[in-house]
């Protein structure tokens, strides 16, 4: 008992010292817009007061956590969440039923935090003095989504000590696979529950009922310099083929791209209204935004696009795979790549192998589907 307070002291003063030395870099970073908002909030409390409600609360770094959350954050009439980043923050801003603030350094969080029902903190949001504290003040400690990956594990371990620590104040673990539950019960968590990974979570409905004529490959959320290259590899006597590029400004470039490889339909020209729409014709350009899950749920193959070129960094993998589709992809997804590595058997190639894979992709299956029942009665009970 001794020596854990005497680590808190030393944990403390050492935050200070690391806060009083960045006093300089933190007033020059606050002047850039990219941290303009959070900056303030977070290292000088500037608009940041504690929450004034207690509420269930969720805590999330970035975009795609906050954004992650959403299934979960629905299931409650008012939360209180707390973020990192500006894009996170702005993501935040999206949850009518959300009281939102920045997450503030360590040092100020004895004081600013206040009472709450359950503390909820996604992923690798490890901080020592966040759990210290809401484990003196709130009802329970919650770190949801958890995974230490194989090629972290060993860097974790090296920390086991002080992981050891931050593990004691919290009272429920939620991981993402077992291989994740055996490394955080190595690291001195406990009550690991395995629930799967909330980012596979998808909850689809189907608002137009597509019928095709023949196999089908859907060309999904493209982006300039793949069109072509991939028209290039298809077998369009064999297939119905539908384009959908990632953005509405790109409808009409893309249309006069494919008219190069024969008759062209629009599918605003096809399907004049949402219910049941044939696809006629054997080269479709969707020129309507909130069609692909309607035309994953009939396609034949899937070709995901945004990953054939190196500025992208490719698109979610989940939604083709949650009804099983063969997805063929580009090398370049480092922005979806905790996605991918939840997918199984994704082929993965070069643009100009797209053909000679058509025969060789299998359906593919989500490895740790989300039990977004089992997370929620975790946190509420």
């Amino acid at each position: 008992m001794k020596n854990e307070k005497l680590f808190i002291i030393f944990y403390f003063i050492l935050n200070v010292i690391i806060y009083l030395l960045s006093l300089p870099f933190l007033f020059f970073l606050a002047f850039r817009p990219k941290y303009k908002r959070s900056i303030p909030a977070r290292f000088f409390l500037y608009k940041n007061p504690p929450f004034s409600e207690k509420r269930y609360w969720f805590h999330s770094c970035s975009l795609g956590e906050t954004k992650a959350l959403k299934p979960i954050i629905e299931q409650f009439e008012k939360i209180n969440l707390s973020v990192i980043t500006n894009t996170g923050y702005e993501e935040a801003l999206k949850y009518k039923n959300a009281d939102v603030r920045f997450l503030p350094y360590e040092i100020f969080l004895p004081f600013w935090i206040k009472p709450c029902k359950t503390l909820t903190v996604m992923e690798a949001e490890l901080w020592y003095m966040l759990f210290f504290t809401a484990k003196k003040k709130c009802q329970k400690t919650v770190l949801l989504n958890a995974r230490i990956s194989e090629k972290s594990y060993p860097k974790y371990l090296k920390f086991k000590w002080f992981y050891k620590k931050i593990f004691k104040n919290i009272d429920s673990v939620l991981a993402q696979s077992v291989e994740d539950k055996k490394r955080l019960l190595a690291l001195g968590a406990k009550n690991v529950h395995v629930v799967g990974n909330i980012k596979t979570y998808f909850n689809p409905k189907i608002t137009t009922e597509y019928i095709k004529n023949k196999p089908l490959i859907v060309v999904a959320s493209t982006h300039p310099n793949e069109e072509k290259a991939i028209l290039d590899q298809l077998p369009l006597d064999e297939f119905q083929v539908v384009v959908v590029p990632r953005h509405p400004e790109r409808f009409d470039e893309v249309y006069e791209i494919m008219k190069n490889y024969g008759d062209v339909m629009r599918i605003t020209d096809i399907c004049k209204q949402n219910g049941k729409c044939e696809l006629k014709g054997d080269l479709i350009l969707i020129d309507k935004m909130g069609e692909l899950v309607n035309l994953y749920a009939i396609c034949d193959i899937v070709i995901l696009g945004g990953s054939f070129v190196d500025n992208v960094g490719g698109h979610n993998p989940v939604e083709a795979a949650y009804f099983n589709k063969p997805i063929i992809s580009g090398k370049y997804v480092f922005n979806q790549k905790a996605l991918y590595d939840e997918v199984e058997g994704i082929v993965i190639c070069e643009i100009n192998e797209i053909k000679e894979n058509l025969k060789r992709a299998r359906p593919t299956s989500i490895k740790n589907r989300a039990d977004i029942n089992n997370i929620i009665s975790l946190i509420a009970e």
